[in-house]
Parts: C-alpha cells; sequence; structure tokens
C-alpha cells in the first residue's frame, strides 16, 4: 500500500476529505473533493463510502456535508478533558458574570485546542472556535498554556506550529515571547491585545492540574494543560479587565472543583 508522509495514502486521504468538508460553509461535492484531494472521482466514492455509513458525512443534493456521528464525537473529545455537565455549566456562569465570550482550551501531546466556548457556533464574528487553534502565539489562552510547558517542549511546539504574524501587535519573535511568557508566570493571567484579530482581546488564566493530566507536560510534550480565557471586542477591554480579570480568577476554583478529579486527589 503507498503511504502519505504521514501514513497510508487512503486513510490520509479519507481524513482530508473530513477536514474539507467540516472547513466548508456548504456540502462539498465529489468532483470538489477530486479536484482538492488531486485523486480520481471513483477513488472519492470508495473513500466517502465507508464516512457515510459510519455516520461522519452524509450525501445531499448539494454534497456532502458533517454527518451525525460529529457531535458525538465532540462530546466524547470534551469529556477525555473534564468537560462534563457541572463544566460546561460553569463555562455559561462565567460568561454572563464576565460580560465576554468564555473559553475551555487544552494542550496536549503538541496541540493547543479551543474545547468549547460558549460563543453560539453561528457567530462568525467571533474569531475563536472550537477546534485546533493555529494561532497559540497570538493568544492569551495560547500563551497561558504555553507558559506552563518546559523550555524544551515549548520550543518544539513553536517549531512545528511557526510564528506567523496575524496583526501589527503579533509577537513573532521566540526572544519576545519569552520574554511575554515570562511576565505571564509572574502575573498569573496571559492577555492578547489584538494579536490574533485587532477587532478582539482576550484574557486567560492555566488552570491547576488534575491527576494524569500533567500540570507541566514532560520535555516530550506528553501531559495535558487547561485554561479560561474570555474576549471581547478590543474597544472594550480598557475599561473592562479588572472586573474581566476578577470573574476569570473567581471562577478558576470553581472549575478546579468541578473537574472529574480534584488536584488533591489521591
Amino acid at each position: 500500500m503507498s503511504t502519505s508522509p504521514i501514513g497510508p495514502q487512503s486513510v490520509d486521504r479519507a481524513l482530508a476529505i473530513l477536514d474539507a468538508v467540516a472547513d466548508a460553509d456548504r456540502p462539498v461535492r465529489a468532483k470538489t473533493l477530486a479536484r482538492t484531494l488531486g485523486c480520481a472521482l471513483s477513488t472519492v466514492y470508495h473513500l466517502t463510502g465507508p464516512l457515510v455509513a459510519r455516520g461522519h458525512l452524509v450525501r445531499t443534493p448539494e454534497g456532502y456535508a458533517p454527518g451525525p456521528r460529529v457531535p458525538a464525537l465532540h462530546r466524547a473529545y470534551q469529556r477525555h478533558h473534564g468537560l462534563g455537565g457541572p463544566v460546561a455549566e460553569l463555562l455559561g456562569h462565567l460568561r454572563r458574570t464576565a460580560g465576554a465570550e468564555a473559553y475551555f482550551t487544552a494542550y496536549r501531546d503538541g496541540r493547543i485546542t479551543v474545547v468549547d466556548t460558549t460563543a453560539p457556533v453561528t457567530e462568525t464574528t467571533h474569531p475563536f472556535a472550537p477546534g485546533p487553534e493555529p494561532r497559540a502565539h497570538a493568544t492569551a489562552h495560547g500563551k497561558a498554556l504555553l507558559a506552563e510547558l518546559p523550555r524544551a517542549a515549548r520550543r518544539r511546539y513553536l517549531d512545528d506550529h511557526g510564528m506567523a504574524r496575524f496583526t501589527d501587535r503579533t509577537i513573532t519573535s521566540p526572544e519576545r515571547f519569552e520574554a511575554e511568557l515570562a511576565r505571564v508566570r509572574e502575573r498569573g493571567f496571559a492577555v492578547s491585545v489584538g494579536e490574533a484579530d485587532p477587532a478582539y482581546t482576550c484574557l486567560a488564566t492555566a488552570l491547576p492540574a488534575v491527576p494524569g493530566h500533567a500540570r507541566r507536560p514532560s520535555g516530550g510534550g506528553s501531559g495535558a494543560v487547561h485554561a479560561l480565557s474570555v474576549s471581547l471586542p478590543t474597544a472594550d477591554f480598557r475599561r473592562r479587565h479588572g472586573e474581566l480579570r476578577a470573574a476569570l480568577a473567581r471562577a478558576v476554583p470553581l472549575f478546579t472543583a468541578a473537574l472529574p478529579y480534584p488536584p488533591d486527589a489521591p
């Protein structure tokens, strides 16, 4: 069997189909998928058959769309990060008390992900959606999480993901970024003022660890760190940053107690 740089070609192409459909705003036709993957139309039909049968995709008259299995996978991902009913309710409580959209984010095994958010999935103006976070160095939650990593793991993360410039405020120098993370550790919170999106500012703090999820992952990047964050229009941040910090500080012990394994559990 031929292989791609990251696995068997058929598996890689099936996953590429899922990514293409997930990233699209509307159903994707098979011909479009074939052009995207650079393969024959018959290959697309061959690969989408099992995906449809398993519920990962649905085939509509307009093309392929995410299937009914997708929400269950997302709930499973949240569950593995301890984001059950009580934690999800607390995220909504943080949204109400802070008056800003709230986020639960995670670093695990070399990736940073927005696990859940209070922003409606149909609201496209908010720049931080659930899923992989490609702009971690430019976001408050990314800074809060990266500040908790050993230097070797952090360098590996930045080497793998880069430090792209998104606005004129984005920090793209590794030396400046290390200095920024030192300030995050000193203050206990991170802030990004228009670094990922010029219209939005975010504030974040890392959560204490739970057993089985190392607070400071090993140099190899194993283990997990979680963070809480809020975002709001940059124009509103300067007059509200004090109350946002206070809301985050009050939320941390509530989230810690609601996680499946409190930090002091045996």
